[in-house]
């Protein structure tokens, strides 16, 4: 399962957030996504988990949980959206 995680601190690292989920079981992958011009953190990220049940949990507890000062925001994570092409 895909999940999104929302109100990332900004200084909290891909490890640590590996780590926030793996106290719930497999983690696949943990992505902070990044600003391509500054390489600053945007404050979310995507965390992959392979056990759907194991993933729920995960949502349902770190949902609105506090990480570093900032309450977090824990879901499924929607598909992304294609972009839509640029009028001339």
């Amino acid at each position: 399962m895909n999940i999104y995680v929302g109100n990332l601190p900004y200084s909290l690292s891909q490890d640590e957030l590996r780590t926030l989920f793996a106290q719930f079981g497999a983690v696949d992958d943990a992505a902070i996504i990044v600003d391509r011009q500054s390489g600053r953190s945007k404050g979310f990220g995507f965390v992959q988990m392979p056990d759907d049940t194991s993933a729920q949990q995960a949502i349902d507890s770190l949902h609105e949980s506090e990480v570093k000062g900032r309450k977090l925001t824990v879901s499924i994570a929607r598909p992304k959206k294609p972009k839509s092409p640029r009028a001339a």
